[in-house]
């Protein structure tokens, strides 16, 4: 059986840089990330006032069950993203 092709079409301002200046929640294949995503390379993203959340609870929950403050601004490496969106409405 022969692969079809499929032709790839880069959109600008799609994906993860459609977030910019938004809260957003990376799902990383170790930990979930939560804040606001302020910059985006080739290798990382930065979010600024971020938290790692340990524990979710239920998501109609209005608030974390176990989110942590990081100290100051982080770097995310894209690589570890597996999924991201807009930060749930519970957040802060």
């Amino acid at each position: 059986m022969k692969a079809k092709k499929v032709e790839v079409i880069e959109v600008d301002g799609e994906g993860l840089v459609s977030l910019l200046n938004q809260r957003v929640l990376l799902m990383c294949a170790n930990y979930f990330y939560e804040g606001i995503l302020d910059g985006v390379n080739d290798t990382c993203c930065l979010l600024s006032d971020a938290g790692i959340v340990y524990a979710t609870g239920p998501w109609t929950e209005k608030s974390w069950s176990d989110r942590q403050q990081l100290p100051s601004d982080h770097y995310v490496m894209l690589q570890s993203i597996e999924s991201f969106c807009l930060s749930p409405s519970m957040v802060l």
